[in-house]
């Protein structure tokens, strides 16, 4: 059976674009305290709703799309957490 030709390899690697730089800096403390947060908040949103929802004057008037707030508040604590290096 034949064997195929060897590539060779070139020795300069190819140039990087300047705009393809990432950056190695950690992230500010900002980012774990605020994503903890967020997703306490929606949990306590969500529980508090389940709890004493019909007692509370905002939570009453929004009825059901209080879950929506609350699974917003949590989606946000995961999108900040994305940010943490």
């Amino acid at each position: 059976m034949p064997e195929s030709r060897r590539r060779k390899k070139s020795s300069n690697p190819p140039p990087s674009r300047p705009g393809a730089a990432h950056d190695d800096t950690p992230s500010g403390r900002w980012v774990p305290i605020t994503g903890s947060t967020l997703l306490i908040l929606g949990l306590l949103w969500i529980v508090a709703f389940y709890i004493a929802g019909g007692d509370i004057p905002v939570m009453n008037a929004i009825d059901n799309w209080n879950l929506l707030v609350g699974m917003g508040l949590i989606v946000a604590g995961f999108l900040v957490f994305t940010k943490w290096k």
